[in-house]
């Protein structure tokens, strides 16, 4: 009897363990290829204290086909502004990447995207968390 309950409980166990996200998944073309327009951004000053900020911009990021993203804004740096249009490739495979073709820096970086909840999250190389946030406007 206490092998069949031990069998039970470890069942169960390894069942919870799964790593299946529901809400986050790993994007096909179809899924990206959109526009996405910029509605929060994220940043934390290095103790953990950051969060989510709404923002006021008409920043957007359009996926295409092709596997290029352009903006309306600088894909280089996170920020709101929209007077500087900038390209770039995406790649969708075990990480997913977007690299301006535009940016000053060297080496060449490039910065990592996810969908959840149907919404676009690019993450920036910073030390600290540095995250756009998209919803889909245009499919």
């Amino acid at each position: 009897m206490k092998r069949i309950f031990l069998y039970i409980v470890f069942s169960f166990f390894i069942i919870s363990c799964t790593n299946k996200d529901e809400d986050s998944f790993m994007p096909s073309e179809a899924d990206l290829i959109s526009k996405w327009k910029l509605i929060e951004m994220y940043s934390d000053p290095g103790d953990g204290s950051g969060d989510f900020e709404t923002v006021s911009s008409n920043k957007t990021v359009s996926f295409y086909s092709d596997d290029v993203i352009a903006s309306n804004g600088d894909l280089c740096i996170m920020g709101t502004n929209t007077t500087d249009g900038s390209f770039g490739t995406f790649t969708i495979g075990t990480t997913n990447t977007i690299t301006p073709n535009s940016c000053t820096f060297e080496p060449p970086f490039s910065m990592t995207f996810v969908i959840e909840n149907s919404i676009l999250l690019i993450y920036y190389t910073c030390i600290e968390a540095c995250v756009e946030k998209y919803e889909l406007i245009e499919q």
